[in-house]
Order: C-alpha cells, then sequence, then structure tokens
C-alpha cells in the first residue's frame, strides 16, 4: 500500500508558525475570550477554564507592552519643516 505525504508550501497555515494579529485585532480577540468565561457554565471543565483565562493574561500582557501608534497611519511620513525652502515643480 502506498501512502503519500502531503507537504505544506511555503507560508501555508498549516507550517505551525504563530498568526501575527494587529493590535486591533487582538483587542477584539480580548473581548470575544472574555464573553467566552463569563459565558462558561458552572460545569465547565477546570482546565478548559484555566486555559482561556491563561490566554487572557497573555494577551492583556501583549497590549500592555505594544505602543499604540495614534498620530501616524501607515504610509505616511511627517512634514518637513525645518532646513528647506518652498518646493519648487520638477522640470521634465
Amino acid at each position: 500500500m502506498d501512502t503519500t505525504i502531503m507537504r505544506a508550501f511555503h507560508g501555508q497555515m498549516s507550517d505551525n508558525q504563530p498568526i501575527r494579529r494587529t493590535h486591533a485585532e487582538k483587542q477584539k480577540q480580548l473581548r470575544d475570550l472574555r464573553e467566552t468565561l463569563a459565558a462558561m457554565k458552572s460545569h465547565t471543565a477546570p482546565t478548559l477554564r484555566e486555559s482561556v483565562q491563561k490566554r487572557i493574561r497573555q494577551l492583556e500582557a501583549e497590549l500592555a507592552a505594544a505602543p499604540v501608534l495614534k498620530d501616524s497611519s501607515p504610509g505616511t511620513r511627517p512634514a518637513r519643516t525645518e532646513g528647506r525652502g518652498p518646493r519648487r515643480p520638477r522640470t521634465l
């Protein structure tokens, strides 16, 4: 009997690499986990409850450690005002 092993191509989600999330995605995940924890029944397995609490603590630590850039949006540069005169149009 011939068995074929499927290999993942580079960048595929099954590469066992951590998923990178933005600050907003982490905040949403934290809200969802808190709601999940609040909705858990009293007979929920203690290990499941502990794992959700652990992930909440990890996310809170990540969000507290990461600086939030409020003033600049991606792809923009601050305007240069010092040491330069007015801009002139390019000549072609």
